[in-house]
C-alpha cells in the first residue's frame, strides 16, 4: 500500500478541471478546493453547475457546523472554485478528471475535446470504474499522458484512490498523480488496467453473488443483508448496497467485468436488467430492492415485501434446558451463551475431562468479561453454576434443545446425530451448528428428520449476534419457531436460509475470498494493495488476506471445495495458490505462516 513520505515531493499539479459535476464529481471538487488547489468545475448545463456550487456551499458549511473546518477555510475554498459550462475553461488545467456517465462514447468526446484544448503536458484522467482505461488511452492524441483516477463515493470521506496505468502510460504521470493524492490525505493504490480494478472488482461479484441468491428467493433481502452485516461486520448489506450505488450502475460495471472475464460470476443477475428496465434503479429513484422516502431519501419505509410482524405464527416447542455437544472453542462459547441467558445447559464431551476443560474455558471467558466490565461477578457465578460438565450424551435424555458443534467431519456429525437420535426425549429439537455441510445428511441419521434444523453460530459466539437457521425440506415449522424464539431469547439475530453449501454468508463470503486470492495469483495488485482496498474503499473490518490468515487457509479451501462441488461453477474453483499454501503447511496464524509470516502463539 502507497502511503506519505517525509521526502515525497509535492505534487506540481496545481490547477485541475473536473469535468462532470454529478455527486462523485462534485465530491473531488470539494477535495481538491479544500487542499488548495484552484478547480474548474465544468458540465454541460448551468443547472447542473448551479446545483454543484450549492451542493459545495452546504457540505463546507456543515464541516464548518461540525468544526472540521474553519470558516476562513470555507470561504478560502469556495474562492478556488470556478464553474463554466465550456470545455474550453480547462485549457490552463495541469490535470483534467473527467467524471461523465459510465459511456465510451461520451467519455470518448471529452478526451477528443480536450486534445484540442489543454496544454501538450497537462495529465487526463478518468474516473471511471468500469471502462478500460486503455481504450480511452489510445483514442487519444496523448495516451502516455491518460490514466485512471477513480475515487470512491463520497469522495470527502473515502480515503481509497485507484490510480490505474495502462500500458500507454508514463510513469511521471503516474508519479505526479499519485503525489497528489498523497496531498489530498487519500490512500493511492498503484493498479492494472481491468474492469472494476481491486475494490469494485472484488465488491461488484460479491454484490452480483447477493442479487442472485435474492433472485432464486433463497433468503429474503432483510435477512440477506443483515446476514453480511452481523456476520461480516460490514457497514451494509449487499442489496442495500447496490440500491445506494444505483442497480444501472452496477449492471453496467458487471457488463463490463463479464466482457473481460467470461466469468459466470460477473454475468449480471437478471433481476438487475428486470428492476433497471423498471426505472427501479435503486435510492436516487426511490424503490430498488427496497422502497425509500421520497427519490434519493435513505430512509426505508415498509412495502409489500416487508416481513409483517403481526401475522400468523406457528409457536414453537418450549425450551427450559439445552444440551451442547463438543469441547472446542465454538462449543464453550454456545453453551456460555445460553447459560448467560438463563438456560439450564449440559456439556457433552467425549470424556469427561474434556468436558471439564470447555466449562472451565466458559468460566475464563466469563471472568474475562467480569474484568471488562460487561457482566457482574455475580451474574457470571450464577451462569457457570448453570453448565453441567458430562462425559456421556446419555445426559442428554431431558434436554428440550440438543445443538452438536463437534468438528465439521459429515460421518462424525452424522454419527453424533444417531446417538442422539436414542438418547434424547421424543419433541426435543435437534440442532447443527455446521457452516458447510447439508444439515439434511444429519436428519437423515435419525428416525425424527423433522426435528432437525441447522442453528449456525458464529465465532466467537459470545460477541457474534448472527444466527443461520436453516431449515431442511423436512424440518417441521414448530422446529423452526422453536429456534427463532431460542435465538430472540439469548439476544441473538436469527436469519432463515435454505439447506445448501455455505448458507448465507459463506457463500457470499468465500468467492469474494477466492477471487482475491487470483487476483495475487495473477500478480494484478499486492497482498497490501488489495487489503487496503478492500478496507478503505469498501468499509471492510479486515482486508481478505487479513481474514483468510485467521480463518485458517484449510477451513477456507475445505469451504471453497464444497461450494464448487455444490455449484458447479467453474469461477468457483479455489484458486489454486489457495492449494498450494494449503499443501506446503502454510495454514494462516496458527500456524505462524499463511499469506503473511506472524508471530506463532
Amino acid at each position: 500500500m502507497a502511503s506519505p513520505l517525509s521526502d515525497t515531493p509535492p505534487s506540481p499539479l496545481r490547477t485541475v478541471a473536473v469535468v462532470g459535476l454529478g455527486t462523485m464529481g462534485t465530491g473531488i471538487t470539494e477535495v481538491l478546493a479544500k487542499a488548495g488547489r484552484d478547480v474548474v468545475g465544468i458540465d454541460i448545463g448551468e443547472a447542473q453547475t448551479a446545483r454543484a456550487v450549492a451542493a459545495l456551499e452546504a457540505a463546507t458549511a456543515r464541516a464548518v457546523a461540525r468544526g472540521r473546518l474553519a470558516e476562513q477555510e470555507r470561504a478560502d475554498a469556495l474562492a478556488r472554485v470556478r464553474v463554466s459550462t465550456d470545455l474550453r475553461a480547462a485549457a490552463d488545467a495541469d490535470l483534467v478528471i473527467e467524471v461523465a456517465p459510465e459511456s465510451y462514447e461520451i467519455k470518448q468526446q471529452i478526451f477528443r475535446e480536450l486534445d484540442g484544448i489543454v496544454r501538450p503536458e497537462a495529465i487526463l484522467a478518468t474516473g471511471t470504474n468500469a471502462l478500460s482505461v486503455t481504450r480511452l488511452a489510445a483514442d487519444s492524441a496523448r495516451p502516455e499522458r491518460v490514466l485512471g483516477l477513480h475515487f470512491f463515493n463520497p469522495a470527502p470521506v473515502m480515503r481509497l484512490v485507484e490510480v490505474v496505468s495502462s500500458v500507454l502510460t508514463a510513469p511521471a504521470a503516474v508519479t505526479a498523480v499519485t503525489n497528489l493524492a498523497l496531498d489530498l490525505g487519500k490512500e493511492p493504490v498503484a493498479v492494472g488496467d481491468r474492469p472494476g480494478f481491486v475494490a469494485d472488482g472484488l465488491l461488484f461479484g460479491y454484490l452480483n453473488q447477493a442479487a442472485a441468491m435474492y433472485e432464486a428467493k433463497y433468503a429474503s433481502r432483510e435477512d440477506i443483508d443483515a446476514a453480511m452485516r452481523l456476520g461480516c461486520g460490514l457497514p451494509m448489506g449487499p442489496l442495500a448496497l447496490l440500491d445506494l450505488i444505483g442497480i444501472d450502475t452496477a449492471r453496467t460495471v458487471l457488463e463490463a467485468m463479464y466482457a473481460a472475464s467470461r466469468d459466470r460470476l460477473h454475468a449480471p443477475a437478471p433481476i438487475l436488467r428486470q428492476l433497471g428496465e423498471a426505472g427501479l434503479t435503486g435510492r436516487k429513484a426511490g424503490r430498488g430492492f427496497y422502497t425509500y422516502e421520497a427519490p434519493g431519501s435513505p430512509a426505508v419505509v415498509p412495502d409489500a415485501l416487508t416481513p409483517r410482524e403481526d401475522g400468523p405464527r406457528v409457536p414453537g416447542r418450549p425450551v427450559r434446558s439445552v444440551g451442547v455437544a463438543g469441547s472446542g472453542t465454538m462449543a464453550s462459547g454456545i453453551a456460555e451463551v445460553f447459560a448467560k441467558a438463563g438456560y439450564e445447559v449440559v456439556l457433552a464431551a467425549r470424556s469427561a475431562e474434556k468436558a471439564e476443560a470447555a466449562k472451565a474455558r466458559v468460566g475464563a471467558s466469563l471472568a474475562r468479561s467480569v474484568d471488562k466490565g460487561r457482566l457482574t461477578a455475580g451474574a457470571a457465578a450464577r451462569a457457570l453454576e448453570r453448565i453441567r460438565p458430562a462425559g456421556t450424551y446419555d445426559d442428554f435424555a431431558g434436554v428440550d434443545l440438543a445443538v452438536e458443534a463437534v468438528a465439521e467431519d459429515l460421518e462424525v456429525k452424522r454419527q453424533l446425530f444417531a446417538t442422539l437420535d436414542k438418547v434424547c426425549r421424543p419433541g426435543a429439537v435437534l440442532a447443527t451448528t455446521t457452516s458447510s455441510l447439508p444439515v439434511v445428511s444429519c436428519a437423515r441419521a435419525t428416525s425424527r428428520p423433522q426435528d432437525v434444523i441447522g442453528m449456525h453460530f458464529f465465532n466467537p459466539a459470545p460477541a457474534m449476534k448472527l444466527v443461520e437457521v436453516v431449515r431442511t425440506v423436512l424440518t417441521a415449522d414448530d422446529a423452526h419457531a422453536t429456534v427463532r424464539e431460542v435465538c430472540a431469547a439469548i439476544g441473538k439475530h436469527p436469519v432463515d436460509c435454505g439447506d445448501r453449501a455455505g448458507f448465507i454468508v459463506n457463500a457470499l463470503l468465500f468467492p469474494y475470498l477466492n477471487n482475491a486470492v487470483k487476483m495475487v495469483q495473477e500478480h494484478y495488485a499486492s497482498l497490501d494493495d488489495i487489503d487496503a482496498a478492500m478496507k478503505l474503499g469498501g468499509g471492510y473490518p479486515m482486508g481478505p488476506f487479513e481474514l483468510l490468515d485467521v480463518v485458517g487457509l484449510d477451513v477456507s479451501l475445505a469451504i471453497e471445495k464444497v461450494l464448487h462441488r455444490e455449484f458447479r461453477d467453474p469461477g468457483l474453483a479455489p484458486a489454486p495458490l489457495l492449494e498450494h499454501l494449503v499443501a506446503a503447511g502454510c495454514l494462516g496464524r496458527k500456524t505462524g505462516r499463511g499469506f503473511r509470516e506472524h508471530a506463532k502463539r
